[in-house]
């Protein structure tokens, strides 16, 4: 049986404050006796590692960047959403929560989805008193713009640097602690093993990226703040160094991993162009206010877009869904992209793209208020593709972006291993089976500044504050391991390098269990991973040793773990027969081609335990229970 996700009793309105006045305290003289670590110096782990550090903790970051500067957190363009109704729309804090829980089709908790929509409004003071530059109206208020699944404008932003903006407040907030030295952070170092002393989190090891040294580090209470998965499908809008690794080695000590099938598919990607491409770039969702969608209406149409007439367009998202239009949710606009390149109605050389036009705002407010929003995002897309959008429309196409799956928490952000923690993309609490647009950003600095900091305290309070060191057995075994480990790798002396096997993965991840899937597919996916799997390591090839800077091992460790995760999100999409969110079981759909969930089955957090090498997952459920929002079929209509 799962354990108990520790939500509050009471209205759903008042869980956060009540749980805030009853969590146990660590008063100020205690908190210097306390370490933490901090795995991961993106929003989520910079917010918490400076968060803590302030409150008085000692805290010791880990990045596998040469600056925090460098997390993945910088790519995120289009904005970070709060329920401040500067916009005078109806916006509140219960339709953000609403939205949010319709928008991951009802398959997030709701007390923890509250919580998020409750300290949203904090997120945005924050962020402005340390001096990030959001765009501002005529009178000085923050500007606003509207994301998908919503029909309010709550998303404040920062042109299209959004998620840079703000890790650079994050980042700055993070030198100080590191100044004033509450805050050690370790560059170039990446996490390969969790120590567990007597069943609680103690520590970690960790390998130097530049010089290969295997080194332990303990502390009281550790934090995972480490990103998603997406880049197991090879091609994503992930950055390459972004990895399973630490979450998955905290699973195989004991962390139950929840949902891993559900993962976001981007709608407005820039589409593949070749072989050579090791990653996606992602234009942001905030391109579809004023962009329009459309693909021409007959099949095999390859004239110029500016030849074809309004009437020979399908604006097929303004046709399907009236009163959302184009600002549909991320699941149900890729889904239907791929469903018209699927008719032969696609664009450009492959056909596997769609048009993002943007022809009538330029029309109505001219080119310079357009580049006044996103003129950066212009120029990146001109960039990569040589091709001018304010002349041509965009050419997009759906991609792996976020991962809604991750590691189980509790209300307290705490993992099935005590004094393990997850936080920001890492965990899995806050989405359910779709992401809306602006609400990552809004997770992982709700996490870092707002929760994490009082929940963790309740666990400290309860630990004795005796210094933890890297002394017990567990930490010797652990590096070993860890080394063991690395040593097998180096040892297999194959043919094929981890990159081609990581693009072997992506293959099937993508054809079997990615924008759609079927049990058969499914079956046939588990068969090739196994296959993989074995191939793996039996034939890779790896040059260098571990005592120096080798990407090559850097990568291979971690492309082993993404196929370990892909067998288990595999089954973990045949065994949940309904389709929700961005998990879309051909088998089960409504006579519209929606998504068709089965409630009365599936309403529960799927939440899988390692059970040894060779074993089995074992599945244990958390069932949902909705007591402030009517299960409904989504629409968008």
């Amino acid at each position: 049986m799962l354990p108990d996700s520790k939500i509050p009793e009471g209205p759903l309105a008042e869980k956060w404050e009540k749980h805030k006045f009853n969590v146990k305290l660590v008063n100020p003289a205690n908190k210097r006796k306390y370490d933490v670590i901090i795995v991961g110096t993106g929003l989520a782990g910079a917010s918490a590692a400076a968060s803590l550090a302030e409150l008085g903790y000692n805290v010791k970051a880990f990045t596998y960047h040469d600056s925090p500067r460098r997390a993945h957190s910088i790519a995120a363009q289009g904005g970070i959403n709060a329920a401040k109704n500067y916009q005078n729309d109806g916006d509140s804090v219960f339709r953000l929560f609403y939205d949010t829980i319709k928008g991951g089709d009802y398959r997030a908790r709701e007390a923890n989805v509250y919580r998020l929509a409750q300290v949203s409004v904090n997120i945005i003071d924050q962020c402005v008193a340390q001096g990030v530059p959001f765009a501002r109206e005529y009178g000085g208020l923050l500007a606003n713009r509207s994301f998908g699944g919503a029909q309010v404008s709550r998303t404040f932003y920062a042109r299209g640097q959004t998620g840079q903006q703000l890790l650079l407040g994050a980042y700055s907030a993070l030198s100080r602690q590191v100044a004033y030295g509450k805050v050690k952070l370790y560059t170039r170092s990446e996490m390969l093993d969790l120590v567990v002393v007597d069943g609680k989190a103690r520590g970690i090891v960790t390998r130097n990226l530049i010089t290969g040294e295997i080194q332990t580090h303990s502390a009281h209470a550790v934090i995972l703040a480490t990103g998603g998965y997406g880049n197991v499908f090879y091609l994503s809008t992930n950055a390459k160094y972004c990895n399973v690794t630490a979450p998955w080695r905290a699973h195989k000590k004991g962390a139950f991993f929840a949902n891993p099938c559900f993962t976001q598919i981007h709608p407005t990607c820039i589409p593949v162009s070749g072989d050579y491409q090791s990653k996606l770039t992602l234009m942001s969702e905030s391109l579809r206010n004023d962009g329009r969608v459309w693909v021409p209406k007959a099949k095999g149409d390859k004239r110029d877009p500016r030849q074809i007439p309004e009437e020979e367009r399908d604006y097929f998202l303004e046709r399907k869904y009236p009163a959302f239009g184009n600002l549909v949710p991320r699941d149900v606009a890729s889904r239907n992209a791929k469903q018209a390149c699927d008719e032969g109605r696609g664009v450009g050389t492959t056909g596997l793209a769609v048009y993002l036009d943007f022809a009538d705002v330029i029309k109505r407010e001219g080119a310079d208020k357009v580049s006044q929003k996103y003129g950066n995002l212009f120029e990146m897309y001109e960039k990569i593709t040589g091709e001018n959008p304010y002349e041509l429309p965009m050419r997009i196409y759906p991609a792996v972006h976020y991962t809604m799956g991750g590691l189980w928490v509790d209300y307290n952000l705490q993992t099935t291993i005590p004094g393990l923690y997850a936080t920001g993309e890492c965990n899995f609490s806050d989405h359910g089976a779709n992401r809306l647009g602006a609400s990552a950003l809004m997770q992982g600095l709700a996490d870092g500044y707002f929760v994490i900091p009082y929940t963790i305290g309740d666990y400290l309070a309860q630990t004795a504050p005796t210094p933890v060191t890297t002394q017990h057995p567990a930490f010797a075994q652990a590096e070993a391991e860890v080394r063991e480990r690395i040593n097998k790798l180096i040892s297999i002396k194959g043919n094929r390098t981890p990159t081609e096997f990581h693009k072997a993965l992506g293959h099937i991840m993508w054809e079997y269990c990615g924008m759609a899937r079927n049990a058969e597919g499914l079956r046939h996916a588990k068969a090739e991973i196994q296959k993989l799997r074995k191939e793996f390591w039996s034939d890779l090839k790896l040059v260098g040793t571990n005592e120096e800077l080798n990407q090559a091992l850097e990568n291979a460790g971690r492309v082993a773990d993404f196929i370990e995760l892909g067998e288990l999100m595999v089954d973990d999409a045949l065994h949940r027969n309904e389709s929700c969110g961005g998990h879309f079981r051909e088998e089960y759909q409504t006579p519209e081609n929606e998504a068709l969930r089965d409630d009365e089955n599936f309403a529960y957090v799927a939440a899988w335990e390692f059970a040894g090498e060779g074993k089995p997952e074992i599945l244990n459920k958390e069932e949902l229970q909705f007591e402030n929002v009517k299960l409904t079929q989504r629409s968008y209509k």
